[in-house]
């Protein structure tokens, strides 16, 4: 199975700027992309801050750009989005009986998890005892399962960063259900860091992904402050191979020069040689 994970997508009212850059031609330049290289693909995943401020019309928009895209997209909230402006937009949409925009499904490969972590008027993440509930049925009855967040469900030493993440209080109880079903997760998925990231949470793999927008860049030291740039974005292409998960991280929106190699010794021989 080949899906791709796009998160941070950050989109406001059509024609404004977000942090210097117009976050609709970012993601338009990322569809055609996925459309001419990745059609094939089963599912495009996108983890959430779909908006930048929950503008109904940023809702519309997206709206707009994935009606009749060719590969299935699930959508995701995050920190910067509103919960009933999103719904209100995507009123079909699946929930979960609290109302949360939890919801999964059953593919050839495994159990997808999309898990709602957002809370009102914070960017800190919140996984309570209501949707742990929830997700601890969806592991029940898993046999392979992936799952995704919006906010990284664990510290990752960069202090500005760890303020944001789920919230300490909620990180033990999830900690703990995912220990408790570690040979079920396969992978856990997650955006809202705006960085590539990998590791692992009590031994189950984890990979964050980088924002179609502006993206962070990590700061070990200690503050309370995080420094982001308009470095080149990408999105990520994920294989799934019977035991394996295999991912790939792609330069869209790169438009400089590209070399192109073969593999035989010779193709990497010293110059006049």
């Amino acid at each position: 199975m080949k899906f791709i994970h796009m998160s941070d997508i950050h989109l406001g009212e059509p024609g404004v700027l977000v942090e210097g850059l117009d976050p609709h031609i970012r993601l338009n330049r990322a569809l055609i992309h996925i459309v001419e290289n990745h059609a094939d693909a089963d599912r495009l995943i996108i983890t959430g801050d779909l908006t930048h401020w929950a503008d109904a019309g940023a809702y519309a928009a997206l709206r707009e750009a994935i009606t009749g895209f060719p590969v299935p997209v699930r959508l995701m909230i995050g920190n910067h989005d509103d919960r009933a402006a999103f719904l209100s937009a995507f009123p079909e949409h699946p929930r979960d009986e609290n109302g949360f925009v939890n919801h999964a499904e059953d593919l050839a490969v495994g159990h997808f998890i999309y898990c709602d972590t957002v809370a009102p008027e914070t960017h800190v993440g919140h996984f309570g005892p209501d949707r742990l509930a929830w997700l601890a049925r969806q592991l029940e009855e898993s046999h392979a399962a992936f799952l995704f967040f919006h906010h990284n469900p664990l510290h990752l030493g960069d202090p500005a960063t760890d303020e944001l993440s789920i919230n300490d209080a909620d990180q033990g109880p999830l900690r703990a259900l995912l220990k408790q079903h570690r040979e079920t997760v396969r992978h856990i998925f997650f955006g809202h860091v705006h960085e590539p990231l990998c590791g692992t949470l009590a031994g189950i793999p984890f990979s964050g992904v980088p924002s179609t927008l502006h993206q962070v860049i990590p700061n070990l030291a200690p503050s309370d402050k995080s420094g982001s740039a308009a470095l080149e974005p990408s999105y990520r292409v994920v294989l799934l191979r019977d035991e394996d998960v295999v991912i790939h991280q792609i330069p869209f929106a790169w438009d400089g020069p590209v070399t192109w190699h073969g593999n035989a010794w010779e193709d990497w021989a010293k110059p006049g040689a």
